[in-house]
C-alpha cells in the first residue's frame, strides 16, 4: 500500500480522495491546499505518491510539479484535473507526471493508477 500526499485547493476533494484511499488500505501522510505548501511539506512526509490538482491558486499543479521534480527527480506525481483539461494533462505528463486522474473520477480508476505507480512491474 502507498503513502500518499494529497494536494488540492478544494477541501471536499481532499476529503473524498482521503476517504477512498483509507478505505483501501493506503496511508494519507498529508493533505495540502496549494503547491507552495506541498513543496515545503514533501520532504517532511516523504510520500510514495503525490496526488496533485492542476488548477490551484497561487502556485498551480504544473509549476509545483516542475519544482518538485527539480528537488526530487524520483518523485512520483499523479495529476488530477477536471474533464475538458486534456491540454493541461498533456503538458503535465511532458513535465514528468507519472499518471493522471480526471475528475469526477471513479474510485476504482484512481486506485488503479495509484497501484500501477506504487507497484511497478
Amino acid at each position: 500500500m502507498a503513502r500518499v500526499m494529497i494536494v488540492d485547493d478544494a477541501e471536499f476533494m481532499r476529503m473524498i480522495i482521503r476517504d477512498i484511499l483509507l478505505m483501501h488500505g493506503h496511508e494519507v501522510v498529508a493533505e495540502i491546499g496549494d503547491g507552495e505548501e506541498a513543496l515545503q511539506i514533501y520532504f517532511e512526509v516523504k510520500p510514495d505518491i503525490v496526488l496533485m490538482d492542476i488548477i490551484m491558486p497561487d502556485m498551480d499543479g504544473k509549476e509545483a510539479l516542475k519544482k518538485l521534480l527539480t528537488m526530487d527527480p524520483e518523485a512520483k506525481v499523479v495529476m488530477c484535473s477536471s474533464l475538458g483539461q486534456q491540454a493541461l494533462i498533456t503538458e503535465s505528463m511532458k513535465i514528468g507526471a507519472m499518471g493522471f486522474i480526471v475528475k469526477p473520477f471513479e474510485p476504482d480508476g484512481m486506485l488503479d493508477v495509484i497501484k500501477k505507480i506504487a507497484e511497478p512491474n
